[in-house]
């Protein structure tokens, strides 16, 4: 049965706030960081204004933006740990 929008508020706002604000915290410290920020940084506030398009589908669109797309990749990566978004130097 489908939720209304004041049940799906009531049931997981505080972890859609806490969620938020953990990614603020985690730009506050890679500002306060030392030596410059690589592609993941970037890639990670590129996608932020996709949040607050309308509609369905956010989760999908950021998950793509922060996806690599090269099969190539996958299959000569040396471990199976992810970086979590393209790099656009590769």
């Amino acid at each position: 049965m489908k939720r209304s929008k004041k049940e799906v508020l009531d049931a997981d706002f505080a972890a859609a706030r806490a969620g938020v604000l953990d990614v603020a915290a985690f730009l506050d410290r890679v500002d306060r960081g030392e030596g410059e920020a690589d592609f993941r940084y970037r890639a990670l506030l590129e996608v932020l204004p996709l949040l607050s398009v309308p509609g369905p589908g956010r989760a999908r669109a950021v998950l793509e933006a922060l996806s690599c797309r090269d099969a190539a990749i996958a299959e000569t990566a040396a471990s199976k740990a992810a970086c979590g978004a393209p790099n656009p130097n590769k």
